[in-house]
């Protein structure tokens, strides 16, 4: 966990990575839960049996599912102290660029791209996440991110 007692002190950070968050299982419940939540039922991600068939020999998380573990990966790694509230402001861009079979580890490594001040006093600050697979030497997903900070 890194810690920063003002948000102000991320802004001489910027092209810098900030942190690395722990490793989070991804469980065949999570995926189930995921799937109950989206609605997306698709055989490669919750029927393990058609699955073990398939062409990753297992089920594999949604990608939605692993880019939708964000904020727990910057729960996990970041603690900005000053900061009341924080909003997701969107995407620039993501790329799901290897799957993630059940019984894979997930982390992230944050890097702060840019620190933009707003006029309303709070703070924009684009985040390039990438997260890695124990074990793999590609990412499963890079996302480019956007939020806005207020101390």
């Amino acid at each position: 966990m890194r810690v920063f007692e003002k948000l102000a002190d991320l802004k001489a950070l910027v092209g810098e990575e900030l942190a690395t968050s722990d490793w989070f299982p991804i469980t065949q419940e999570r995926i189930d839960t995921f799937a109950e939540a989206t609605g997306d039922h698709q055989w490669i991600h919750v029927d393990p049996e058609r699955a073990a068939k398939g062409p990753f020999g297992k089920t594999i998380a949604h990608g939605f599912l692993t880019l939708s573990m964000l904020p727990l990966f910057l729960e996990s790694s970041v603690d900005i102290r000053d900061v009341k509230m924080g909003v997701n402001y969107g995407l620039n861009r993501v790329r799901f660029t290897s799957p993630v079979p059940v019984g894979s580890e997930l982390r992230a490594r944050i890097r702060l791209k840019a620190f933009d001040e707003l006029p309303d006093g709070g703070v924009q600050m684009t985040t390039e996440v990438t997260i890695e697979r124990k074990g793999s030497d590609k990412p499963a997903c890079v996302a480019e991110t956007i939020s806005r900070r207020y101390a």
